[in-house]
C-alpha cells in the first residue's frame, strides 16, 4: 500500500516538469471533477431508460472526464494523445447531433 501511494504521490508532484502544469491546480481540476463526471453519467443513464436525447449528457460527461487534461491543453505542454483525440470525439459526436436534429426539426416543420 505504501508503494502505490508512493507512485501516485510521486506522479503527481511529476506534473509540473512534465507538462509545465501547477500540479495543485491540476489536482484539484481532476478531483472537483468527479462528482459532475458521475451527475453526469446519471443523466445519460436516466435519458437511455426514458429513450431521451443523450447528446447533452454524453458531451457533459465527456467534458467532466477530461477536464483536468483540458488545463494541460490550455496552459501546459505535451498533452498525451488519447486527450486530443477524445476532445475530437466529443466535437465530432455534437456536429453529428446536432445536424441531425436540425434536419429532424426542419423535416418536422415542412410536414404538413
Amino acid at each position: 500500500m505504501e508503494t502505490a501511494w508512493a507512485d501516485v504521490t510521486r506522479w503527481f508532484w511529476s506534473l509540473g516538469p512534465t507538462y509545465g502544469v501547477d500540479p495543485v491546480i491540476f489536482g484539484v481540476i481532476y478531483v472537483g471533477a468527479i462528482p459532475f463526471f458521475l451527475a453526469s453519467i446519471a443523466w445519460l443513464v436516466r435519458r437511455l431508460r426514458s429513450n431521451g436525447s443523450i447528446v447533452v449528457p454524453v458531451l457533459s460527461s465527456g467534458f467532466f472526464f477530461v477536464s483536468a487534461y483540458l488545463y494541460l491543453a490550455v496552459v501546459g505542454r505535451g498533452v498525451p494523445i488519447w486527450v486530443w483525440g477524445l476532445l475530437a470525439a466529443l466535437v465530432i459526436f455534437g456536429a453529428v447531433s446536432t445536424v441531425r436534429d436540425v434536419r429532424r426539426k426542419v423535416a418536422a416543420a415542412k410536414e404538413p
